[in-house]
């Protein structure tokens, strides 16, 4: 069980770095494996593994492209506190309660990059005006972050959708971005989490060097590939996501 969970720790790095999502595969892992973990326990576990590979992702990505700083900057700084507020809520908001909300927002995004197919190929400057980037800021920072704290899985891939809607920007330069904040708000959930003695250090630092080695895989990869690459893999990670969401919505209801 540790080994399959240290493989899903490397491959959700991967997943992680090309779009976002690596929530998807790590978490039911983790809660396999450590069962025995309480879900706080395991949302902190998890984001110590989390915050290794995004970071590891972001600084490959700054050295290697060009970000928007006066989006991402912000919009990190928020994210540290409201990813806080949200791991703060923890376990105190059932997943039943957001779960349908989640689910059909996956469903239009799906949908809506599908019928659109050339979102996201290529930049569109002309978008970028101060209402703009303040929306992105409020979005990516506040709202996005607040789900990443309270449980996460699919932030990243959010987080793209924010930064090519909003600011126009590519996947690749989306990604990018998307991985400084998810930085931001892993280090706010992690600091909530370890301050409650819900980190389980040894296991999450294991999956943490495995993470990095998927992060940066995915990073070069995704910057070799280009936006066409990184569409594909989105629509996939959306798919995934909802099929899983999906199966548990029937799972609650029944």
């Amino acid at each position: 069980m540790i080994a399959t969970l240290l493989i899903a720790a490397a491959a959700a790095g991967w997943v992680d770095a090309v779009v976002g999502g690596g929530g998807l595969l790590l978490l039911p892992a983790l809660m396999v494996a450590a069962p025995q973990l309480p879900l706080p326990t395991a949302l902190g576990t998890n984001k110590l593994a989390a915050i290794c590979g995004t970071g590891t992702a972001a600084v490959t990505y700054a050295r290697r492209t060009r970000i928007d700083w006066a989006v991402a900057g912000p919009s990190a700084a928020l994210a540290m506190l409201c990813a806080g507020c949200g791991a703060a809520l923890a376990g105190a908001i059932p997943a039943g309660a957001y779960r349908p909300v989640v689910l059909l927002v996956l469903i239009a995004v799906a949908v809506f990059v599908t019928v659109r197919p050339a979102m996201g190929l290529a930049e569109h400057p002309e978008k970028r005006t101060t209402l703009r980037r303040g929306l992105a800021v409020a979005a990516a920072g506040g709202v996005v972050a607040a789900y990443d704290g309270l449980i996460g899985p699919g932030t990243g891939t959010f987080l793209v959708l924010v930064f090519t809607t909003i600011v126009g920007a590519d996947f690749v330069h989306g990604s990018a971005m998307a991985k400084l904040v998810n930085t931001g708000t892993n280090l706010g959930a992690l600091i909530v989490f370890a301050a409650t003695g819900h980190v389980h250090w040894l296991l999450g630092a294991g999956m943490a060097v495995c993470n990095i080695a998927g992060a940066v895989a995915g990073a070069r990869m995704a910057l070799r590939r280009g936006s066409g690459f990184v569409r594909v893999v989105l629509l996939l990670v959306v798919l995934a996501l909802i099929i899983k969401l999906g199966v548990d919505q029937i799972r609650m209801a029944g």
